[in-house]
């Protein structure tokens, strides 16, 4: 039977130790790549706006995750408010840029994980926990005394610190990273934040040496590993060809990769001649072909079809 590393920490009394050495970072924060080094236990607010406790948008199944998150019952997904990249394409700029949602302490955070998994879901979905990693580590133990056991995904646009995510070794299962940028100069144009690339790489390898490839049980649904998420922008500006080498070569090729076309102009995209449209059939097929030609073996299951269809 599965059991999520995280019970085993737990009870061993390492859990605690971990959240503590996550809480203790909020008094001069460099949770992020951002170092703010303000006090959010006195409700300083940094890059990402937010204080002592988290805000959450809203928590629900989620059907339109990849689908070996959904499988039957859906992704149990808590959308944090808030952000420490802040795009200015940003799709759900409500939430982000915005910081729609209300403030939730960690019994509040453990009553949505075990209302998640009281209906079914196959996980429990952290969507944007890059800054509120403390705040989430601290609501796991009453949720784990409350019988929590399904496997934590950490849904993040990559910009993570290493030492941050080693915190969460033996606790989150799933990673699922959004690798955005492979230029600086995108990155520092559209997220403010010129060492992405570089910050990218750093936490999906240290993601990927924490879970692996991605393990998908007989049901079809993911316990543990590595998802690795790929948006293809317009005029090819997310490097698409440059990632998915990375992927193949420093990663793995069996790294499991969404390649994804939803692309649309949000936010202040309209402001911008570059990225006010959406992407061509074209552009789509250039970025599918890139990955195949760069080795990597698993993309999602819609993307698969027509990536042997490119090649042949």
């Amino acid at each position: 039977m599965f059991e999520p590393a995280y019970i085993r920490l737990h009870r061993d009394g390492k859990l605690k130790e971990r959240i503590d050495k996550a809480l203790a970072l909020l008094d001069n924060c460099h949770l992020c790549p951002r170092d703010c080094g303000v006090d959010r236990t006195r409700d300083e607010p940094g890059f990402c706006k937010t204080t002592r406790y988290a805000r959450v948008a809203s928590f629900s199944p989620h059907f339109g995750e990849e689908a070996p998150l959904v499988g039957r019952y859906g992704s149990g997904t808590i959308f944090f408010s808030s952000c420490n990249l802040l795009c200015s394409f940003c799709q759900n700029c409500d939430i982000s840029h915005l910081r729609v949602g209300s403030v939730a302490g960690p019994d509040e955070i453990a009553s949505m994980m075990l209302a998640l998994a009281g209906s079914g879901c196959h996980n429990i979905n952290f969507v944007t926990p890059t800054h509120v990693v403390p705040q989430i580590l601290e609501a796991l133990p009453k949720a784990i005394e409350a019988g929590l056991n399904l496997p934590l995904v950490y849904n993040t646009g990559a910009y993570d610190r290493v030492d941050t995510l080693r915190l969460l070794d033996g606790i989150i299962d799933i990673y699922m990273p959004d690798f955005k940028f492979w230029d600086q100069r995108h990155a520092e144009t559209y997220c403010a934040a010129q060492d992405y690339p570089a910050i990218a790489r750093a936490a999906i390898a240290q993601m990927h040496a924490q879970v692996g490839d991605l393990a998908i049980d007989e049901d079809g649904i993911a316990r543990r590993g590595l998802l690795v998420r790929h948006l293809v922008m317009p005029g090819e500006i997310a490097g698409t060809s440059g990632i998915m080498r990375f992927l193949a070569q420093e990663i793995s090729t069996d790294t499991y990769v969404n390649v994804m076309d939803q692309y649309h102009p949000c936010f202040k995209a309209d402001r911008d001649t570059t990225i006010n449209r959406r992407i061509t059939d074209e552009e789509y097929t250039k970025a599918l072909k890139a990955a195949g030609e760069a080795g990597i073996t698993r993309l999602d299951s819609k993307q698969h079809l027509n990536i042997l269809r490119i090649l042949r």
